[in-house]
Formats: structure tokens, C-alpha cells, sequence
């Protein structure tokens, strides 16, 4: 009993020796049209570079694949194939888009990643500051839709069932890059480790002598203070209309398209979901913007996903500003 004792008092020992001997390291790269962040605790500046380098590396090539802002992307170049004709892809873009039909099924639509042309047509709003001439309106919402091509996951390759299909990959792809860098992360050896990309947070074990990470959600309510929430192992990804948003004639248009219209939705809302993964809620927070407040919540019963909170926004909010504040 007294070796047993004398070897629980050294590891803990050990365990408070690691703790102390942990610091706290901080690495920031412009990707994916935002700035991502990693957050991670390790024994030495080295070691943590070393891992960091990994992680953003991994995620340099799922930029390089799924990205519609690049003109050479994978993704880019899938608007210019024939239509049913199998087209291979890579791993990474195969991944992506098949995770994308399920979540678009999981959600009727509200979530749908063929929404390449609509997108670029709220830039051109957003830029002009007039709405889009109805013909092409009309030819953009004809080219989309998620059941418009099918995959192969034997090749793996996808096949598109009309031309001109193009896809916005932007509402899934930052939260399936963050899952990644924090498993390289941890194959690394740095499992205490936070991953942030725009409105998406990535969470790994928590930080040294503590029981998880702090995240801060603004309420709106300036007489109401934020509400902190502290997870581990999980993501929190966060969508509505305060950063990217166009008044045209007195109406607000966010940057979240209504599969409805074609248009930027005129509903004021922003919901944060917490998830087992960032893959989820990345996608999930902005199909839940779609759906509204009461068929939102139904995204609840979905696997994986551990809590959706939704603010409806009233133009007269004190705060412009809806983020993640971690702690």
C-alpha cells in the first residue's frame, strides 16, 4: 500500500511537473478568405512551430482544392467539365463534397453547396449595391441545386447532371480544415490545442490545470452580459448577417443566401452551433439561419450535435458585432 502511494504522489507529481513545463503558444495565417488561428499549449516554441507548420500546410491544400475565390482551384474548374461525365478529384475535395450533400439532405436545402453563380451575384450586389438583373437571378438559381450532380466514391469523382454548376464551398469547408489541423495537432503531440477560422472554433482537450476552453457568445442585449460557455472537444461555429450584409432601398440582404429566393435573407438572425465537430456545425449554423428560429431547433436531433442557440436581431441592437471570445 505504501509503494502504491508513493507512486500515485509521483504521478501526480509528474502530472503537475508537465502542466507548469506546458506554455502557450499562438500562430496566426491568412487562408480561406479569413484568418486562422491556432491556439495551442506545448513543451517548447519549437515543437509547437513545428506542429503549427503541419497543421497550416494541410490546410494551404484544402484551400487550394475546395476554394472559389482561386480560378485554378479544383473546385473552380469543376464549373468548366461536361455535364454527366464522371470527373475525378481528389480525396480532399471528395470529402468535402460528399459531406455537403449529406448535410443539404440532412437539412432540405437550407444548407447547399451549389450555390457558386447565387454567390457570386450577391458579390456583384454587395459591390454595386443594386440587386442582380432578374434574368441572370434566374439563370443562377436554374444552375443550382444539391441534387444536380452525384459521387463516385470508388474513383472517387463526381458527375454533374447539368453544365455550369458551380459550388460555394465556403460554409463548410474552414470547420472541415479546422478538424483536420487539430488532429495533426494531436498526432503531433499537442492534443491541448485551439483552432479558429472566422466563425468557426475548433476545440481540442483543454488548456493546462483547466476543465475546458472559454467561449464567449455576445447577447446583443446590453443589458444582458455575454454568455460564457466552457467546452473541450468540440467546435462552435457561429452565422448571421453583422459582418457581411447590403441595405439596398432600405432592405438589409445578408450574405446567407434563401434557397427561396436566390436573394440574401432579410430575416435579422444569428445562431451558434455546438457540435462534436466543426464539419457540422459549420454548415448546420448557416442552414439554421435559412430555416428560422423554430425548424432551427430541430437541427438538435441531428448526430453529433450538442446545442444550437439562436438570436433573432432587431435592427435597433445596440451591438453590430456577434463573435467568439476566447478566454
Amino acid at each position: 500500500m505504501l509503494m502504491l502511494v508513493r507512486l500515485s504522489l509521483f504521478a501526480l507529481a509528474t502530472q503537475a511537473a508537465t502542466v507548469c513545463a506546458a506554455e502557450k503558444f499562438r500562430f496566426e495565417r491568412p487562408l480561406m478568405g479569413t484568418r486562422f488561428t491556432i491556439v495551442c499549449h506545448a513543451t517548447d516554441r519549437a515543437t509547437a512551430e513545428k506542429a503549427a507548420e503541419a497543421a497550416f500546410a494541410i490546410a494551404t491544400e484544402v484551400n487550394a482544392a475546395a476554394s472559389d475565390y482561386l480560378p485554378q482551384s479544383e473546385l473552380s474548374q469543376l464549373a468548366s467539365k461536361p455535364a454527366n461525365s464522371p470527373v475525378p478529384v481528389s480525396p480532399h475535395l471528395y470529402q468535402i463534397l460528399d459531406h455537403s450533400r449529406r448535410i443539404a439532405e440532412a437539412t432540405g436545402g437550407a444548407f447547399d453547396p451549389t450555390f457558386g453563380a447565387l454567390t457570386r451575384l450577391w458579390r456583384e450586389t454587395r459591390d454595386l449595391g443594386r440587386l442582380p438583373d432578374p434574368g441572370k437571378l434566374r439563370d443562377a438559381r436554374a444552375a443550382s441545386g444539391w441534387r444536380l450532380f452525384t459521387l463516385d466514391p470508388a474513383s472517387p469523382a463526381i458527375t454533374l447532371l447539368r453544365p455550369n454548376i458551380a459550388f460555394d464551398l465556403g460554409g463548410v469547408a474552414k470547420g472541415y480544415t479546422a478538424d483536420l489541423m487539430l488532429e495533426s495537432l494531436a498526432a503531433a503531440g499537442i492534443p491541448q490545442a485551439m483552432i479558429a477560422a472566422g466563425g468557426d472554433i475548433r476545440l481540442g482537450d483543454p488548456p493546462p490545470g483547466r476543465d475546458g476552453w472559454r467561449v464567449a457568445l455576445q447577447t446583443f442585449d446590453p443589458a444582458k452580459p455575454d454568455e460564457t460557455i466552457t467546452l473541450a472537444n468540440a467546435a462552435v461555429s457561429t452565422s448571421g448577417d453583422l459582418y457581411q450584409s447590403v441595405t439596398i432601398d432600405g432592405i438589409r440582404h445578408s450574405h446567407i443566401l434563401d434557397p427561396a429566393t436566390g436573394l440574401g435573407l432579410t430575416r435579422r438572425i444569428a445562431v451558434s452551433v455546438i457540435a462534436d465537430e466543426a464539419k457540422l456545425s459549420d454548415p448546420l449554423a448557416t442552414a439554421a439561419c435559412v430555416l428560422g428560429p423554430d425548424a432551427a431547433l430541430k437541427l438538435r436531433k441531428l448526430p453529433g450535435v450538442r446545442e444550437v442557440k439562436i438570436r433573432t436581431l432587431q435592427e435597433s441592437a445596440a451591438s453590430p458585432h456577434f463573435q467568439h471570445l476566447l478566454k
